[in-house]
C-alpha cells in the first residue's frame, strides 16, 4: 500500500487504509499477495468492509481515477467537478499524496448526497446508522420501536411541545408507535414528513437523485403525509410517494410483501433486472454493474434471504442466460 502520509484530512485510520487498498487494486499492478492481503484486511470487520466498498466505488464512478494513478499532473478537482455537475453546490477538500496516487475527501452539504467515497456529513453525524447488509432495532423517545434496514441513517431532531421528531437521512426504516396521549411521532425525509398518533409505517429514501422518491407505506393505524403543500392520509395497506416535483396518488399494496425486508427477505415479483440489481447492491458487499440495456428490462421472480444475494446472481445467470464476470473488490459485471 501507499504510505500513511496519503491519508486524507478528516478520514479515520480505517478509511485511509481503504482508500490506499482501493487505489492499489485499481492500478492493475497489485501482486497476488497484495490482493490476498487486501481480502484479509476487508474481513477484519464490518467497518473495514464498508469503508473499502465506498472507496472502491468512487474509483469506478469517476472516470479520471485510473489516469490519476499514473499521471499526478492531472487536475483531479476538474475531473470531480465534471461528475458533480449533476449534483448541487458540492464543497470539497483535497489532499494529494503518494508516488502516483490521489486521495480525495469531499465535504458535502446536508441536502446533497455523497459522490460515493464516504457517507455524507449528515450520515456520519447520524444518531443511528447501519452498514451495508446490516439491520438493527432501536428504541426512540422511550416507546417508539424502529427497525433500520441496510445502509440507513437516522438523526434525532429537536422535539416540540406536542411531537417527537426524527429524520430519515437515507435508507429505509419501519416505525411503530402506540397511542401516546397528546404526543405525535414525526418522521422527516427529503423535505417532507410523515406523522402518526398511533400507527406502524415504513419510509424509504435511497438518495439516488431524482429517480428515488420518498416512499411511505402504512401497515397499521393512520399516517399523515405532507410535502410541498400537499397532504394525504394513509390507512393500512396504502402507499404514497413524493419527490421535489410533488406527491403521487395513494396506491394499494400487499402489506406482507412490502414488509418482507423486516423478516430478512427480499422478494421479486416480475421485477425488471435493472431494479433487481439496484436492490442487490443495497445488501451485497461490492457493486454489480449492469452492462446490457436489453437485459435490464427482462424480469425475474424469486424470494431470497438477505444474506443470500449471491444466489440471486446465480438465478439471473440461469433464468435469462446472463453472463457474470467477477472482478477484484467485489465488482461484478452483468451482461
Amino acid at each position: 500500500m501507499t504510505k500513511e502520509n496519503s491519508r486524507g484530512v478528516g478520514l479515520s485510520h480505517v478509511e485511509s487504509q481503504a482508500v490506499e487498498w482501493a487505489q492499489r487494486l485499481a492500478s492493475g499492478e497489485a501482486a497476488p499477495d497484495e490482493i490476498d492481503a487486501a481480502s484479509r484486511w476487508r474481513k477484519q470487520g464490518p467497518a473495514h468492509e464498508a469503508a473499502f466498498v465506498e472507496a472502491e466505488r468512487v474509483w469506478r464512478e469517476i472516470g479520471a481515477a485510473r489516469r490519476v494513478l499514473h499521471d499526478p499532473d492531472i487536475d483531479y478537482a476538474t475531473a470531480l467537478d465534471a461528475l458533480g455537475r449533476r449534483r448541487k453546490a458540492v464543497s470539497r477538500r483535497f489532499l494529494l499524496g503518494g508516488a502516483a496516487a490521489a486521495t480525495v475527501v469531499a465535504t458535502y452539504g446536508v441536502a446533497n448526497p455523497p459522490l460515493g467515497l464516504w457517507p455524507s456529513l449528515s450520515q456520519l453525524n447520524a444518531d443511528f446508522r447501519t452498514a451495508k447488509g446490516e439491520q438493527r432495532n432501536v428504541n426512540f423517545a422511550g416507546d417508539i420501536a424502529i427497525n433500520l434496514n441496510t445502509q440507513t441513517s437516522l438523526a434525532i431532531r429537536p422535539a416540540t411541545a406536542a411531537a417527537d421528531r426524527i429524520e430519515l437521512i437515507t435508507g429505509e426504516a419501519a416505525f411503530k408507535s402506540s397511542a401516546r396521549g397528546a404526543r405525535t411521532l414525526v418522521v422527516l425525509a427529503a423535505g417532507g414528513r410523515a406523522d402518526t398518533d398511533a400507527g406502524r409505517f415504513d419510509i424509504r429514501y435511497t438518495m439516488d437523485g431524482d429517480r428515488s422518491p420518498v416512499t411511505v407505506t402504512c401497515f397499521d393505524g393512520c399516517v399523515r403525509v405532507e410535502q410541498g403543500g400537499a397532504t394525504a392520509e394513509l390507512r393500512s395497506g396504502q402507499r404514497i410517494r413524493y419527490t421535489v416535483a410533488g406527491m403521487s396518488g395513494i396506491a394499494m399494496v400487499d402489506p406482507i410483501a412490502e414488509s418482507n425486508w423486516q423478516r430478512g427477505i427480499v422478494e421479486f415479483r416480475n421485477t425488471p433486472i435493472v431494479e433487481v440489481v439496484e436492490e442487490i447492491n443495497r445488501y451485497r458487499p461490492g457493486r454489480i454493474l449492469l452492462m446490457s440495456s436489453i437485459l435490464a428490462q427482462k424480469q425475474i421472480n424469486g424470494r431470497f434471504r438477505i444474506g443470500e444475494m449471491e444466489e440471486v446472481l446465480l438465478q439471473l445467470q440461469q433464468a435469462v442466460d446472463a453472463n457474470i464476470r467477477y472482478l477484484p473488490g467485489g465488482l461484478v459485471l452483468l451482461s
